[in-house]
């Protein structure tokens, strides 16, 4: 369906053939075991056992896996998936190069469990400058970063990373694969949280892994049938589910963010306003040339942590809570949760709340936390 638009794409993504009397998308599946022909066992059929196996899950990898351009295995959350994919990949000795100003946990893993595995962890800034990748196994960028939306050249950093005899893996999960499509420009793996803009319904944890690569999905799908990280079969329905309107959602989302960017940006009281759609903003060249839209999600600083909230409590559409992608428009102090920024900064994630309603209140909130 590469000749389609995003739409179409998203709406038809996984789904099966069309038959009479049958839904269009099948409701989930909740079996632990299934029936097995007695003679041939689980060889007769692609379901034996519930966590291998689950037509819904397979569903809604296929759906993905369409839009990202790969095979795609799905996980119990995006934590999930990024550890499985570091733990897959990585052995004693190994190196690893992985961003300073990505998601936080991730960083927390390297040196609490990677390092005592015995596997080099080295960091960098997504816009560099990068260490020398001789002898690295694997360079994991999150592009634009969470929170601060730096961008990088991802087919610059696969050429490099190849050169060197490196895997490069891509987190998604800010621009989505309405976004951009790392597979096409040469990155080995994509890594994404569900959680976010995907599924979109703040309702529901999911993460996936995507490859070209036979062997390391291969790889990534033994790991996760031993350690058991699957989602739940309703989890998968409601995601592929949500699919359907991802492309109808970021496009308000997007608009939102460019409508509330040109607000911020004639503020003297807000400093610091980082949104990738900008031309005045420093990831502009790159995001224009390699991203297929912007994303919902802008930074900014208010100064100090009281005046967040004052912000947040004198809105009444902006909520306070982590994650990003959803259809309320958020609000998250970063510091709070151990990010490596200022007491004021807000990472702010658009809703599909109409544009005027969300400025006209934003403006307002902002006048009364003065």
């Amino acid at each position: 369906m590469t000749d389609l638009g995003d739409g179409t794409r998203c709406v038809h993504a996984g789904l099966p053939e069309p038959a009479p009397g049958q839904p269009f998308l099948p409701g989930p599946v909740f079996a632990a075991p299934y029936h097995l022909d007695p003679w041939a066992g689980p060889a007769a059929s692609p379901n034996g056992y519930g966590r291998p196996d689950n037509p819904t899950r397979r569903l809604l990898e296929a759906a993905i896996g369409e839009l990202e351009g790969g095979d795609c295995r799905v996980f119990a959350s995006g934590q999930a998936a990024i550890t499985g994919l570091l733990l897959t990949v990585l052995r004693p000795g190994d190196a690893v190069v992985l961003p300073t100003d990505g998601y936080f946990p991730v960083r927390a893993f390297a040196t609490d469990v990677l390092e005592a595995l015995g596997v080099r962890v080295l960091f960098a800034p997504t816009v560099g400058p990068y260490p020398s990748f001789e002898g690295v196994r694997l360079v994991l960028v999150e592009t634009p970063a969470n929170p601060g939306l730096d961008v990088v050249d991802v087919a610059a950093l696969a050429d490099r990373a190849h050169a060197a005899g490196a895997l490069l893996a891509v987190d998604n999960t800010t621009a989505t694969p309405l976004g951009q499509r790392p597979l096409d420009l040469g990155a080995d793996l994509v890594v994404a949280s569900g959680t976010k803009a995907l599924t979109g319904h703040s309702d529901l944890l999911l993460g996936y892994l995507a490859s070209r690569s036979t062997e390391l999905v291969e790889a990534v799908t033994t790991w996760r049938t031993t350690t058991g990280s699957v989602p739940g079969a309703f989890d998968a329905w409601l995601a592929h589910r949500s699919l359907a309107t991802l492309d109808l959602r970021l496009a308000r989302q997007s608009a939102n963010a460019e409508a509330v960017a040109a607000l911020l940006a004639d503020r003297a009281d807000v400093t610091g306003l980082r949104w990738p759609g900008r031309p005045e903003d420093p990831a502009y060249p790159v995001a224009s040339a390699q991203m297929r839209r912007m994303p919902g999600v802008l930074s900014f600083d208010l100064g100090d942590a009281d005046r967040v909230s004052r912000f947040v409590a004198a809105s009444r559409l902006v909520a306070a809570a982590t994650s990003f992608g959803g259809l309320h428009t958020t609000a998250d102090r970063r510091a709070q949760w151990g990010d490596d920024t200022a007491p004021g900064f807000v990472r702010l994630s658009c809703g599909v709340e109409d544009t005027a309603d969300l400025v006209a209140d934003i403006a307002a909130a902002l006048d009364a936390a003065r």
